[in-house]
Formats: C-alpha cells, sequence, structure tokens
C-alpha cells in the first residue's frame, strides 16, 4: 500500500502483456456476509475481498450491543448495516466520516420505520449519524419505495425481507436504479436458499430461512474496468484477467460490450478473459450509466485518453457517491485536455477542449475511483495522482499491479 501524499505515474512504452491480479467483488463479499450474519450459522466465505469496505463490514458485523461503530466512507456498509442493525434489534449508534454523514439515508430509515425499526438521527434529519433501538414489528410487510437513488436501499431491505414475521412486499416507485444489483441481491438470496418475485416494480420475499452453504465470491468487474481502459490507451496491449465469469451476477460484467466501441476485444476462457487492442469505432453511441454508474469516471477518462467525444446518460446517483463525482469529473477532466457538459437534462458529454496539461496532478477527492479511473491515462503522459491510498476502498493492491503491468508508480518528492 503506497502512503505518499502523491505519487507519479507513467509508462515508458504504452506496450502490455500478461496477467492481472483482480480484487475479489466487494458488492458480492458485502452482501454474502450480510447474508451470513442474518442465518445466524458459520460458514466459509472463499476469496473474501480485501477491500476496506468488506474488511470493515465483516469486522462491523460483530459489534457488541451499545457500541459506536464507524461504517467510515462506506455507503454499502452505513446501508446494508442500517437494515441489519434495525431487523436484528441492535441498539447502537451508527456513524460515519464527516462526508458519509452528509450523504442521505432518509428513504431507507423511514421504511424501516414502516416495518418496526426505531431509529433517531443524532444530525441533521435524513442523514447519519443514527441511534439505532431495537424493532418491534409494525404488523405490516408492504413498503412503497423510491428507486430512483440508489439500489443499495432496496438490496438492504429484500435481504432483510426473510427474516420479518410476514416476510415483505415491496413496490419500487419510479425508474429503478442499478437493476442488475438488485438482481445480484436476488440471486445470491436464492443461492442460500431464498426465494423471491420480481415482477415489474413489485417484489416479494416471503418470510423463510437462509441455508447455510460454502460460497466464493468473484472476482470484481468494477476493477475490471481499469484494465479494459489500459487496454484502450496502450499501443498494444494483450491482458488476462483470471475470475470472471460470462453469467456473472455483477452488474459491471456489462464491460465487454460497453467497452468494445472503444477499442477492446474480450475473449472468455473457462480460467477468465483475454483483453486485446482493436481500433476504435468512431462516432461513438449515447451510453446510458443507469445500471452501472461505477463505470461512468473510467469512461469519462478513457475518452479524454483517446481523444473522443462521447454521450453520457443516466448519472443522477453520483452526485451522492463518495463526492460528487460529476462535479469532481468536471474540475479534473480539464487538466487532461476535455471537458464535462450537461448539454441536455441528464445528458452530459465528454468534448475534447484544449491541450493536456504536462505531467497534471489529479486530485481525487477521497474517491477511490477517481484515483484508479485517471491513472490509467499516464499510458498517454505521466500524470501525479494525489491521495493514492484511496484505492484501499476497493483495490488496495491497484499499485503493486498498474507496477507489474510496466507502469512506474513513484512517491512524490
Amino acid at each position: 500500500m503506497i502512503s505518499a501524499a502523491a505519487v507519479h505515474v507513467k509508462h515508458p512504452t504504452g506496450a502490455l502483456h500478461g496477467e492481472v491480479t483482480l480484487p475479489a467483488s466487494k458488492s458480492e463479499a458485502n452482501r454474502a456476509l450480510i447474508i451470513r450474519a442474518l442465518s445466524g450459522k458459520d460458514y466459509p466465505i472463499h476469496n473474501l475481498s480485501d477491500a476496506n469496505d468488506t474488511q470493515l463490514l465483516n469486522r462491523l458485523l460483530s459489534t457488541p450491543a451499545g457500541a459506536e461503530v464507524s461504517a467510515e466512507d462506506a455507503g454499502t456498509v452505513m446501508r446494508f448495516l442500517t437494515a441489519y442493525y434495525a431487523a436484528t434489534g441492535q441498539k447502537l449508534v451508527l456513524t460515519g466520516t464527516p462526508r458519509m454523514c452528509q450523504r442521505p439515508i432518509g428513504v431507507l430509515v423511514d421504511a424501516l420505520r414502516q416495518l418496526g425499526a426505531q431509529i433517531e438521527y443524532l444530525g441533521q434529519e435524513g442523514y447519519p449519524p443514527l441511534q439505532m433501538n431495537g424493532f418491534e414489528f409494525s404488523g405490516s410487510n408492504q413498503l412503497t419505495v423510491r428507486s430512483d437513488i440508489s439500489s443499495q436501499y432496496i438490496s438492504a431491505l429484500l435481504m432483510i425481507g426473510p427474516l420479518l414475521p410476514q416476510g415483505l412486499e415491496l413496490t419500487l416507485d419510479g425508474k429503478i436504479s442499478s437493476e442488475p444489483y438488485i438482481r445480484m441481491t436476488l440471486a445470491q438470496m436464492a443461492f442460500f436458499g431464498v426465494q423471491a418475485t420480481f415482477e415489474g416494480q413489485q417484489i416479494s420475499v416471503p418470510r423463510q430461512e437462509y441455508v447455510p452453504k460454502e460460497y466464493t465470491v468473484e472476482s470484481d468487474w468494477s476493477a475490471a474496468s481499469y484494465w479494459y481502459s489500459i487496454t484502450a490507451l496502450a499501443q498494444e496491449a494483450d491482458l488476462f484477467l483470471p475470475a470472471l465469469r460470462q453469467d456473472s451476477l455483477q452488474g459491471d460484467s456489462v464491460l465487454p460490450q460497453l467497452m468494445a466501441p472503444f477499442g477492446v476485444k474480450t475473449e472468455f476462457t473457462p480460467a477468465g478473459v483475454r483483453l486485446t487492442k482493436q481500433p476504435v469505432q468512431e462516432p461513438l453511441d449515447r451510453i446510458d450509466f443507469y445500471a452501472c454508474p461505477d463505470l461512468a469516471q473510467t469512461v469519462a477518462a478513457l475518452a479524454a485518453g483517446l481523444g473522443v467525444e462521447v454521450e453520457m446518460t443516466g448519472l443522477e446517483s453520483l452526485r451522492i457517491k463518495e463526492t460528487d463525482r460529476i462535479a469532481a469529473l468536471q474540475f479534473e477532466l480539464v487538466k487532461v485536455g476535455a471537458e464535462l457538459r450537461e448539454i441536455a437534462p441528464d445528458v452530459f458529454k465528454v468534448f475534447l477542449a484544449k491541450k493536456p496539461e504536462d505531467s497534471p496532478t489529479i486530485h481525487t477527492y477521497e474517491d477511490h475511483r477517481m484515483a484508479m479511473a485517471f491513472a490509467p491515462l499516464a499510458i498517454k503522459q505521466p500524470l501525479v495522482i494525489e491521495e493514492p491510498k484511496v484505492v484501499r476502498k476497493s483495490y488496495p493492491r491497484y499499485w503493486d499491479e498498474l507496477q507489474k503491468a510496466g507502469f512506474e508508480v513513484a512517491a512524490r518528492k
């Protein structure tokens, strides 16, 4: 783990070959941990992610009653634990970093209160920190929840659904954000013996018990996106990413289709995927990130690096992530010769604006994906990434893997 305040990053040849080690999916791992805790049984979860979010969740699931616990900067941990602590009747304070306490959680808290959770806000209404005061079932298992903000609210409710006295009947109100992540949750629940139905805007989870089983977590498709970007930017590339499946549960497994126009060919093998460089297709189609918002920063930075313009939509949830990711992209893309402009309501376009700065310094806004999305641009020109340790949130060995692939990564003195 690099602990310097900033790192210089460059690639001397622009040619990359070899195998890349990806982290395990923290999306899968975090759901598997919550389900195991809800089952009340201990069983092996193999290939558990070493991402800080997952390791943090694993620790907090064994928090003693009455404690104050911090989800730090992990939105998934905050949302999943809010539902878990509520459903299991725990009494404690759940808080996070200053930025976490600016991220809304009212939609989830309102839903849990309707079910019988006793939750108080200790600061601003609708935001952490939360005082969890136990659970007394309200007698109603029917909820209507906004589904156009974060799918994590929905997933948090679904996982506790089978433990509720009457199960859970959930109506999704509005366009469904990141639907593949909801389906991932339901698929993992099904693996552990819980059957549910998802038809239109309705999800029904009858009262059931989770069945303990060993589980192996797949590698992380979100992390793979940075290697797709590297392949597209390289002069030549032939990379192998092990332990990725074509029938993945992860929403970001759309990468093979999404990245093909950017010049990346994906070949699936029983052991993983092989990436090779192809010509870029122009003009590029408008890309909708509503179902895969974590890929937006990677694509925006890649477009700037390739010198192509692309329209992007479905970015609504980016404003409530680790930082306001739309604003962050607008500030940082200028440094690498591009602009992100809103050209219509919820339609943004990456424009080529000017010559890139020499060795630009990229501010990361305490956001792991800003660091990892911009680092591949070092193939085109040297750059500086501030606060490189932010990658610990999801891909702790990111800088090590870049070095294995021929990048030079050195602490800025």
